[in-house]
């Protein structure tokens, strides 16, 4: 075994350990991320704190569902409403780790698809909170076929090599991904 890849595994066995302590310590928080999906493109946002491309979502609020935190989500980041039932299946799951206003976070991730019945409304950003106009500062909607063959960052990290199979209805699990 070369050293190179000893020292890649002494790393990863580092990260692991203290991510552990971070979710001991602070606790894992739960999250839901949304595919929001219009037959042809998906609905990607960029923040301020983090690289590349994300799927709208964030934290699940003590006593709301998934499918609660996915309508509020998109509510608060595109101006969108959906009902419960416009809500697909935690069909994706994933622990990541990011940084948000210099805190490091670890969150378990349930990852769910809103199918939208034709092409994917104007975003309309107005009913955004003051926190939420300073990291969130673009919005787009994206071709299936650009996000698998884009040499953009996205979050998550493997969205261009596993959307496919999502779309699909296949059921993901995903590893720990940890963002800088």
């Amino acid at each position: 075994m070369n050293v190179k890849m000893e020292q890649s595994r002494w790393h990863r066995l580092q990260s692991r350990i203290y991510l552990f302590l971070i979710g001991f310590v602070r606790g894992m928080t739960l999250g839901t991320r949304t595919i929001l999906y219009d037959g042809e493109r998906i609905f990607l946002i960029r923040h301020t704190y983090m690289p590349g491309w994300q799927l709208p979502g964030g934290g699940i609020e003590p006593g709301e569902t998934y499918r609660e935190a996915a309508r509020r989500e998109l509510r608060e980041e595109a101006g969108l409403t959906i009902t419960d039932d416009q809500v697909g299946p935690p069909l994706w799951t994933r622990d990541g780790s990011f940084r948000h206003r210099g805190v490091r976070h670890l969150q378990h991730e349930v990852v769910v698809q809103v199918r939208l019945p034709g092409p994917g409304p104007d975003i309309d950003v107005s009913g955004r909170l003051d926190y939420e106009h300073e990291d969130y500062f673009a919005y787009r909607w994206w071709p299936i076929a650009e996000v698998t063959a884009s040499p953009e960052r996205f979050y998550p990290g493997q969205l261009p090599r596993l959307l496919p199979r999502f779309l699909e209805g296949e059921t993901i699990q995903e590893p720990l991904e940890v963002w800088p």
